[in-house]
């Protein structure tokens, strides 16, 4: 497992040795990639902006609540970061293969988490009431 990580690692940083997994495919699915995995960085960038902004700008909240949602949210930024060239990589080498494209859950439990943290935020602005 540590070694096959190892490997999809060394891709990230050597995309030209996708080459070996087969043809170019057609440029603009490869265009394509690569407008999704910039999409996916806009989120990530997001979700480190709206966790410094909770830190920074909702001073209203408890120290504990503030730090644990802009925690949780800076922390969502890396692992979609994160997960954004690893799925880039996959999607490459499988148009590549002539595979069909990774499926992922990923979106969806991103979907949710923003959506929970979001309710979380409203929750907590609305009971710490109006400000003093």
């Amino acid at each position: 497992m540590i070694r096959r990580l190892g490997r999809a690692v060394r891709l990230w940083f050597s995309p030209g040795r996708l080459r070996d997994a087969g043809p170019q495919p057609d440029y603009r699915f490869s265009l394509a990639n690569e407008r999704t995995f910039l999409a996916w960085i806009r989120t990530a960038l997001a979700l480190v902006a709206g966790g410094l902004a909770v830190d920074q700008f909702l001073t209203r909240l408890g120290t504990g609540a503030r730090t644990a949602i802009a925690v949780a949210l800076l922390l969502t930024g890396a692992v979609c970061a994160v997960r954004a060239v690893h799925h880039w990589v996959r999607c490459e080498r499988a148009m590549r293969r002539g595979e069909d494209l990774p499926a992922s859950r990923f979106p969806a439990a991103l979907a949710v988490g923003t959506g929970l943290a979001a309710l979380l935020v409203v929750a907590v602005v609305v009971l710490d009431g109006p400000a003093r």
